[in-house]
C-alpha cells in the first residue's frame, strides 16, 4: 500500500482498493459473528432427515404383523391424548416404522403421537422441541422473532456485500499463484493468515453467495417485495410454497387453479429453513369426515410412491411447508419431502374420495420452480448426500473465513481502536460502467442494505461529528 500511495498516477486506484478495503472491514464488523451461528445452525439443517429419524428410533424396525388399519391407528391416538383433533396422519417411511399422527392440541399446542402398526401408541414428540425446530429458530430469527428475521436478513445482504469486495480485493493483479489460489506456507504467520483468509474466500465465494440468494425468498423485507413483484408481473401460479420472514406468506387466488384444486392451499411452514421462523399451530381438520375415508387415501398415497414424508389431511385441515393457511377443501394426499421438485399433491373428493386434482413442481410458474430448485440446494436436499457433503464444506470453509479474519484484525488492531482500515484523503468512486452496474445492482436487490447505508450515511453526516471520540474510535475521517 506504501508503494500506491509513493506514487501519483496509483492514487486514484489506491484510494479506491482502500475504500473497498474499508467496506470489506465494517461489512465483516456486523457479518461475521452472525454467520458463525448461521452456519452451524444451517449445517444441522442439512441433516434433518437423518436426525428425525435417529429422534424417532424408538418407534422404528418394530414387528409388523398384525398391523391394523391408518383409521385404527389414528383412533388410538385420539383416544391416548383427550380432546385432541387430527391435523394429519404420516405414513411410515419404513415397513416396521409407527405411524405419525399429527394432533392438535386443545391449548393450541401440537404433538406427534407414534401409534405401532398394531395399533399401540408408543410415545410422543413435541414438535417445539425437535433439534431442527431449535435450529431453525435460530438460523431463521436468532431465537429473537420477527426483530430476529430482520437482523438475520441485513447481515445476509452485508454478507453479499462482503463476499463482493473480498473478490476485489483478492483479484491477483499479476501475483503468481500463490496467496491466490494457495497461501504462502513460509513467510510467517501474518502472511498465512492473510492468504489462508484471502484463499479460502475464493474457492467458498461462489457457494456462499448461493446459499445467500437462494435464503432470500424467506426474508421479510426482500420476501414481501419479491412477493409484491410476482404479483404485479403476473409471476403467482398457484400458492407460495414458502413462507416469508416466519409468517405465512397466503396468496389472494381467486378462484382455483387447474391443477392446485385447493390441494396446496392447506400449508403452514413446518419444516422451513432459509431466513427461519417459529412454527405455527396447525389447525385441527373438523370431526365431520369420515376418518374411515383414510384408509382408501393411505392405499392411494403408498400405489403413487411418493417421497417421504408422505401426509394425509383430512378436509378442513392444514399442514406441509407451505406459506397459504386456506383449508384443504377435500382429502389432501402430499408429500413434504425438502427436495422441492419430488413434492406431489393430491386432492381427492371429500365425499367420494375420487381424485379432483394433481399439483406436481413442473406445474408450478418458472419462477416458483427456480426458487424450489434454490431451496432444495439450500436445504442440502437437491441431490442427496453430495449436496450435504457440499453444504458442510460450505459452513466449514465460511467458518475459516470468520476465524481467519477474525485473527487478521485482532493481531492488527491499535489499542483503543476499532481497527478499521485508515482512509485516503482523496475521493474515492466506482470506475466503469461494470463497477456502477454492480453498485447499482445491489442497491436494487438488497432492500435492506440499500435501508442501512441510509442510516449509516445520516448517522454520519448528523450524529457523528458531536461525537470526536465515536468518530476516532470507528475510524472515520
Amino acid at each position: 500500500m506504501a508503494k500506491a500511495q509513493s506514487s501519483p498516477a496509483l492514487q486514484p486506484n489506491a484510494a479506491f482498493y482502500r475504500t473497498v478495503w474499508r467496506w470489506h472491514f465494517y461489512a465483516a464488523v456486523y457479518v461475521l459473528p452472525l454467520m458463525v451461528v448461521l452456519a452451524l445452525s444451517g449445517t444441522l439443517f442439512l441433516f434433518k432427515p437423518q436426525i428425525e429419524r435417529w429422534e424417532e428410533r424408538a418407534f422404528q424396525n418394530l414387528p409388523a404383523t398384525g398391523a391394523v388399519a391408518p383409521s385404527t391407528q389414528v383412533a388410538a391416538a385420539l383416544a391416548s391424548t383427550p380432546e385432541a383433533k387430527l391435523a394429519y396422519y404420516r405414513l411410515p417411511e419404513r415397513q416396521g416404522d409407527a405411524a405419525a399422527i399429527h394432533l392438535a392440541l386443545p391449548d393450541g399446542g401440537m404433538t406427534d403421537v407414534f401409534v405401532s402398526p398394531q395399533g399401540d401408541v408408543l410415545g410422543s414428540i413435541d414438535p417445539e422441541s425437535r433439534i431442527i425446530a431449535i435450529a431453525r429458530d435460530i438460523h431463521g430469527q436468532l431465537l429473537l422473532g420477527r426483530r430476529g428475521s430482520w437482523l438475520v436478513e441485513l447481515a445476509a445482504s452485508w454478507a453479499i456485500v462482503m463476499v463482493v469486495t473480498g473478490l476485489y480485493l483478492w483479484w491477483p493483479r499479476g501475483r503468481g499463484l500463490a496467496g491466490v489460489l494457495y497461501p504462502h506456507l513460509s513467510q510467517g504467520k501474518r502472511a498465512f493468515w492473510r492468504d489462508l483468509h484471502a484463499v479460502t474466500g475464493f474457492w467458498v465465494a461462489g457457494l456462499i453467495l448461493v446459499l445467500l440468494f437462494s435464503g432470500l425468498p424467506w426474508a421479510d423485507v426482500w420476501g414481501s417485495a419479491f412477493k409484491a413483484v410476482r404479483t404485479e408481473m403476473g409471476w403467482v401460479d398457484g400458492p407460495q410454497d414458502w413462507t416469508i420472514g416466519g409468517q405465512p406468506a397466503s396468496e389472494t387466488d381467486s378462484g382455483e387453479h387447474a391443477g392446485h384444486g385447493g390441494g396446496q392451499s392447506m400449508h403452514v411452514e413446518h419444516d422451513h429453513h432459509a431466513m427461519g421462523h417459529s412454527p405455527m399451530a396447525h389447525s385441527p381438520a373438523p370431526q365431520g369426515p369420515d376418518i374411515a375415508m383414510l384408509d382408501r387415501m393411505v392405499a392411494n398415497a403408498r400405489a403413487q410412491a411418493l417421497d417421504f414424508p408422505v401426509q394425509i389431511v383430512p378436509p378442513g385441515g392444514r399442514a406441509g411447508s407451505g406459506g397459504d393457511r386456506s383449508a384443504a377443501k377435500g382429502w389432501v394426499v402430499k408429500s413434504d419431502t425438502q427436495n422441492r421438485p419430488n413434492r406431489v399433491t393430491l386432492t381427492y373428493d371429500a365425499t367420494s374420495g375420487q381424485l379432483i386434482s394433481r399439483d406436481d413442481f413442473a406445474n408450478r410458474h418458472l419462477i416458483d420452480q427456480v426458487v424450489g430448485y434454490g431451496v432444495a440446494w439450500h436445504e442440502g436436499q437437491l441431490f442427496g448426500w453430495i449436496n450435504q457433503l457440499l453444504g458442510v464444506l460450505t459452513a466449514l470453509m465460511l467458518v475459516t473465513l470468520c476465524v481467519s479474519g477474525a485473527i487478521m484484525w485482532w493481531r492488527r488492531k491499535p489499542d483503543g481502536e476499532l481497527g478499521a482500515p485508515k482512509a485516503f484523503s482523496t475521493t474515492a468512486r466506482p470506475k466503469g460502467i461494470a463497477a456502477w452496474g454492480l453498485f447499482a445492482f445491489l442497491l436494487i436487490v438488497l432492500p435492506m442494505f440499500t435501508m442501512s447505508l441510509v442510516a449509516i450515511a445520516l448517522v454520519e453526516r448528523l450524529a457523528l461529528p458531536h461525537m470526536p471520540k465515536s468518530r476516532r474510535w470507528l475510524g472515520v475521517s
